[in-house]
């Protein structure tokens, strides 16, 4: 069954990792992608990736930090298939890191630029086509930061908690107007920008990120970028037309599970307290 026959999508960040197993996904399912990156070679080789598949996607050279361009990635898809069915803000980047105090400011802008200010332009772009057609959904990738600290650099965090928030208010204004808005909370996955990170520099190393997060995840399988994307499918179709406002963790239970389960490996122990039988 194609989930999204005929659809009219936007998906940010399309030239690699999530953005790119999203936009090939929603193709196989039946939608008309548009797909926007600020790589052009990449975005362009996603789309003849999806055109070999015999889906059908254009490319769009795309910054997010930039309001015209994210207005332009919107209006190609109004141009090329009418309408816009679902807008998936995805684009991101790890951007500043280090302590706060011998953070850059400069840097810190960039990042915001990306992370909040590309979520909110996607929103209020695709907010500007849905509207009249009185229906649509979008959807924003937060992460496990934007649900605890200590789990990616200062900004990134602030900027994730920020997708939250603006997922939830959007929500409670588009909601009655026939809109859903969600967004996706993913763990630690398998992408170029995550090899990067976990082998410093290196972002080819995904076989090396794969094992290292294999071996810290309660299920011990890595996160992919398709465990991502079909939580975006399934947000974008008609199955979660009763969901919105509504943040999707795909993180192996690692922000909801703490401690290593030794309370269930000893089923015959009797614990004592304080003199009492338990």
């Amino acid at each position: 069954m194609k989930l999204l026959a005929d659809k009219s999508v936007v998906v940010t960040g399309a030239g690699s990792g999530v953005g790119r197993a999203s936009a090939e996904l929603f193709a196989h399912h039946g939608a008309r992608v548009v797909c926007a990156d600020l790589r052009t070679e990449w975005v362009e080789e996603t789309v003849g990736r999806i055109d070999a598949a015999s889906g059908t996607a254009v490319a769009v050279t795309c910054d997010v930090g930039r309001a015209g361009d994210v207005d332009a990635a919107v209006q190609a898809a109004v141009d090329a298939y009418g309408r816009l069915d679902v807008m998936f803000n995805n684009a991101g980047i790890v951007g500043v890191i280090g302590s706060i105090a011998d953070t850059s400011t400069d840097q810190w802008d960039r990042t915001v630029a990306v992370l909040m200010r590309g979520v909110f332009l996607g929103m209020k772009h695709a907010a500007r086509v849905m509207v009249p057609q009185g229906s649509g959904s979008i959807i924003s990738t937060s992460s496990t930061a934007g649900l605890m600290g200590g789990l990616g650099p200062h900004c990134y965090t602030a900027c994730k908690h920020a997708v939250r928030g603006m997922t939830t208010s959007v929500a409670s204004e588009l909601g009655p107007l026939g809109i859903r808005v969600n967004a996706i909370s993913p763990g630690n996955t398998v992408t170029a920008m995550t090899a990067a990170v976990i082998t410093p520099g290196d972002h080819t190393a995904v076989d090396v990120a794969a094992q290292h997060i294999a071996a810290g995840s309660l299920l011990g399988i890595p996160g992919l970028p398709d465990d991502i994307a079909y939580a975006a499918l399934y947000l974008a179709s008609d199955e979660a037309r009763n969901v919105t406002g509504h943040l999707l963790v795909v993180d192996a239970g690692q922000t909801t599970i703490v401690g290593n389960g030794r309370f269930h490996q000893q089923p015959t122990a009797v614990h004592h307290e304080a003199g009492r039988r338990t």
